[in-house]
């Protein structure tokens, strides 16, 4: 019955394609195969989203009841939730380990300068060197792929790239270990953005059951080898990643939905909303158990949550307008910080990072010397001030010793009622330094001198930063540059509204989401993150309204901070809209560029391995003759897939005639044709075939896509971009205009019960329809009516 229906899906789409040209033949009149960017070449490859209905597939969904669709369901849902778990403890440990590194740090430097300022630099200067030269050995010795961010990589992966060693679980060790090494040192960069990519490799080595490699892999959970199936894993790892990283469950999934992924759908809602549910139970849990002291330094100042809820309560007409300037400022200098870091990393590449991994040692070590230089020599040159006498009835302590928690850092002053400002904030971790900056009842704490200052040093050394050989995010950088400028603008209306019950620290708030938004140009769920990790509902639609003003500045002059970096990359990635030129561009003149290379359906082994090894296309149209001998095609075989064939060997066969599929039995599942993750699979090098095998044959019917999309040739290239990256293809069948048309699938004809028959009230409406238009009805030449009277 399978081979039945096999052999009747080729005919009937047979009908509907057009002749093949030979492949010495130019002509425009054949088919023309429109694939996924730079498919085949370089150091990506694309995903295989579409799923491949040949007659392993099919064999395979026939011998699978309903009680195996609840256990995929179910094992879905126990992914999402060990995702979960996995993300936060992984989370947990990161936080754990940066914050009593820095504890440490900030502790036996404070206790040297008691004595010696010059020894206590020293100290400072070599922990921090240490822990950065720790970062970078490991990602350039054995995680390359573990450096930056990360999330241009994963918003690749789930846009249709795989870019080699992404996933992997050398990634995974380098990501988490690095990432201590580097935002332990200083550097002026977080740990954000690399939970994002941690989040992401432990899904993937989850659905595939662990690591071949490292003999840490189990065969039980090998139950998802598509790449379908991996993507939404991923996704959900994402979403847990910006979960675990801000504490918010509910802007990790907004960041998923908005940012990263490419499709969506609502059963994947849920998994990723209860991924990120669980993530959120899991910090809370760690961190409930470290407050009885057991975690050392780890506390108030671990996972990021800088609670303002005590701060403005309410806002004025007034204040509009210079907030609104708090946005324009934060679009100027995202889209400058996004330019300059693509001019830096643009020459790292090109120049620096080309003399060698040494090299790429040797800078960050330069760059963690200059950052502890300037965050521990700048503050001994500003004065300290003395601490107001507002402070006392507000409960804060003034003043606190350097590297703990809470304003007014006494750092080289003569008195014990002083404090250094500009310490405040740079001799401190970021997450400190961005609670001070957002605290409230703290009038007048920061000088604007002070406040310049940092700003033009911390921004300076955050571009310099951004792109070295360590684990870099810039959520964090982004966040403190942000709210210095803020609270700048925040003292300046203060001064101005003298009446008015203001806070600096809101407009640190407002210029943190500007910054943001203008770097990053995310909107929905950049404010849901904003919101939960200040605690404050009260400030949604200022956040709202700055982070409008900022997206609109920097969209002006240029793309996103992920997506400037993912260009750099080489990551060809299809943005959400088709550029505007498409439009006059058709499909038939896209695809002119490559040659279709085609293949009979019974091919010699070693036809097959020629054409393997003189080009590295991943998609090849299948061609058959009629008994008219019409030459027809039958469907599509991928690359990998040849690949797997011939190394099997199994279906291998002596004569050149086909064979009938119900004849000899799939010695394949489905699953031995996916791709590892990550890796490049499969090479026709690596597989060995002797003289015998060469002399071979092999029938493609069974291993082909019968029925893989095709579009007209006049289509414009718009719809067929929208096409394209909506149902996450890797090849689309560009074809003449059809001679005659079958049949119209029409809303009606989808709406089909589990029985198979369409609900009593569409049979109502079909025979109501069809006695209405019986007259005009109309009859293709096989006698088969056309749908054009039914509900169109």
């Amino acid at each position: 019955m399978l081979s039945n229906h096999l052999q009747n899906g080729i005919e009937s789409d047979s009908l509907m394609w057009s002749r093949v040209p030979d492949s010495d033949d130019a002509s425009t009149d054949g088919v023309g195969l429109l694939s996924s960017p730079r498919d085949g070449g370089g150091g990506v490859d694309s995903l295989d989203y579409e799923v491949i209905e040949n007659y392993a597939y099919r064999e395979e969904q026939a011998h699978r009841g309903k009680l195996y669709v609840g256990y995929y369901v179910a094992v879905k849902w126990f992914f999402s939730l060990l995702i979960g778990i996995g993300t936060g403890l992984a989370a947990v440990f990161i936080n754990l380990s940066v914050e009593n590194f820095a504890g440490w740090k900030f502790a036996l430097t404070f206790a040297i300068i008691q004595k010696s300022y010059f020894a206590g630099f020293i100290v400072y200067l070599v922990i921090n060197l240490v822990l950065v030269f720790s970062s970078a050995y490991i990602i350039t010795q054995f995680a390359p792929a573990a450096a930056g961010s990360g999330i241009p990589e994963i918003k690749g992966y789930l846009n249709g790239i795989d870019i080699p060693g992404t996933l992997l679980f050398r990634t995974l060790i380098g990501k988490i270990f690095g990432s201590i090494g580097s935002v332990g040192g200083g550097l002026a960069l977080g740990k954000e953005g690399p939970l994002v990519h941690t989040g992401a490799c432990i899904a993937s080595l989850l659905g595939q059951g662990g690591s071949t490699k490292y003999h840490f892999n189990s065969r039980w959970p090998q139950l998802f080898k598509s790449d379908r199936d991996r993507r939404d894993l991923v996704t959900c790892g994402c979403a847990a990643g910006v979960a675990a990283a801000f504490r918010a469950p509910v802007g990790g999934v907004l960041f998923a939905l908005e940012e990263v992924t490419s499709w969506w759908r609502s059963q994947l809602m849920w998994r990723v909303f209860f991924t990120s549910a669980i993530v959120a139970v899991v910090v809370r849990t760690a961190m409930g158990w470290c407050k009885s002291g057991i975690c050392g330094h780890f506390g108030g100042g671990g996972f990021i949550i800088w609670d303002v809820s005590d701060g403005q309560d309410d806002y004025y007409f007034k204040e509009l307008l210079p907030m609104a300037v708090i946005g324009v400022i934060g679009g100027l200098l995202g889209a400058l910080f996004n330019q300059l870091t693509y001019y830096m990393t643009s020459w790292r590449r090109n120049y620096l990072h080309k003399k060698g991994n040494r090299v790429k040692i040797y800078e960050a070590c330069i760059i963690s010397c200059l950052t502890s230089t300037i965050s521990f020599g700048l503050p001994l040159l500003r004065k300290c001030s003395p601490c107001p006498e507002t402070v006392t009835d507000s409960g804060i302590e003034c003043p606190r010793p350097p590297g703990m928690y809470g304003n007014y850092v006494n750092f080289y002053c003569k008195t014990d009622n002083e404090y250094n400002d500009l310490a405040t904030i740079f001799f401190n971790t970021q997450d400190d330094a961005i609670r001070n900056l957002f605290s409230a009842k703290t009038m007048r704490e920061f000088s604007a001198q002070s406040l310049l200052t940092f700003l033009a040093m911390f921004y300076t050394l955050a571009v310099v930063t951004f792109g070295t050989a360590v684990p870099a995010g810039q959520f964090v950088p982004g966040i403190m540059i942000g709210s210095t400028y803020g609270r700048l603008v925040g003292m300046f209306v203060v001064r101005f509204y003298k009446k008015l019950n203001i806070e600096e620290g809101t407009y640190a708030l407002l210029g943190a989401a500007s910054f943001l938004g203008g770097s990053m140009r995310m909107t929905v769920s950049l404010c849901v993150i904003m919101v939960e990790i200040t605690n404050n509902l009260k400030l949604l639609p200022l956040i709202m309204l700055v982070l409008l003003v900022s997206k609109a500045v920097g969209d002006a002059f240029n793309e996103g901070l992920y997506e400037v970096q993912a260009r750099l990359k080489g990551i060809p990635l299809l943005e959400s809209r088709p550029k505007y030129h498409m439009r006059q561009v058709i499909a038939k003149e896209a695809c002119q560029s490559q040659k279709v290379i085609s293949l009979p359906r019974v091919i010699r082994v070693a036809d097959v391995a020629s054409i393997l090894r003189s080009n590295k296309h991943n998609g090849f149209p299948v061609i058959d003759h009629t008994r008219s001998g019409e030459t027809l095609v039958i469907g599509l075989v991928l690359r990998s897939h040849l690949l797997v064939l011939l190394q099997s060997k199994v279906d291998f066969q002596h004569s050149p005639l086909p064979c009938d599929p119900s004849a000899r039995p799939i010695m394949h599942r489905f699953s031995e044709f996916a791709k590892p993750v990550s890796s490049k699979g499969l090479c026709i090098e690596d597989i060995h075939l002797t003289s015998d095998d060469l002399e071979m044959y092999i029938d493609l019917a069974p291993f082909l896509n019968p029925s893989p999309y095709v579009v007209p040739e006049d289509m414009s290239l718009t719809k067929v971009y929208n096409l394209f990256r909506q149902l996450g293809l890797r090849h689309l069948f560009v074809v003449p205009r059809p001679s005659r048309v079958i049949g119209l699938i029409t809303r009606k004809d989808l709406l089909i019960e589990e029985n198979g028959e369409s609900s009593a009230v569409e049979l109502q409406q079909s025979t109501s329809v069809r006695g209405r238009y019986s007259e005009t009805a109309t009859r293709t030449d096989a006698g088969r009516p056309l749908l054009d009277d039914l509900l169109g």
